[in-house]
């Protein structure tokens, strides 16, 4: 089968980026912004809070491998879906959950996925469903950040210890 994307925010990319690149199946991930109603964004303006747009990763996989369904239940576990607009000490719209579909299958693929996974949270899933209109690449600096910044404080007290625990919990997902 021809490989697919999905396009997901779990809050700051750096982090997504990392975790979803490690898993067995899953090709390439770029981070970028999508969502919002702006053109070709830059960072400093996503931050402001006045594009609409949310930090996100594109994440291309390999159907045969891991499935779109699969990858839900990661993107599920690697945030907290029913915070509005921030992860941790992440705060603003950019920060907020939300899967971007292609088509009236996927919409409705994830619509039933996120009311099935309603079940397992007391509080409501707020995460955002949207079609895909444009994603826009995130500059050159935000590519393979931790893995190039991995003793700046964030990454070190903040992605790192995501990662460990994903590994952890995950570990049969991850490439070796």
């Amino acid at each position: 089968m021809a490989e697919k994307f999905i396009v997901v925010g779990t809050g700051c990319f750096w982090c997504s980026e990392a975790i979803f690149k490690m898993i067995r199946g899953v090709n390439s991930v770029i981070p970028g912004y999508a969502g919002g109603h702006a053109d070709n964004p830059t960072y400093r303006q996503v931050c402001t809070d006045k594009t609409g747009h949310a930090e996100v990763v594109k994440i291309f996989y390999d159907p045969d491998i891991i499935s779109f369904e699969k990858l839900l239940e990661l993107f599920m576990a690697t945030h907290d879906p029913t915070s509005l607009n921030r992860q941790g000490n992440d705060i603003g719209t950019q920060y907020r959950s939300i899967i971007l579909y292609n088509d009236d299958a996927e919409e409705k693929l994830i619509k039933d996925f996120l009311k099935e996974q309603q079940k397992n949270y007391r509080k409501p899933i707020v995460t955002e469903v949207k079609k895909l209109d444009r994603f826009y690449e995130a500059e050159d600096y935000h590519h393979d950040y931790f893995a190039n910044n991995q003793s700046n404080p964030y990454c070190a007290m903040v992605i790192k210890p995501e990662i460990n625990d994903f590994v952890v919990r995950y570990g049969n997902m991850v490439k070796r």
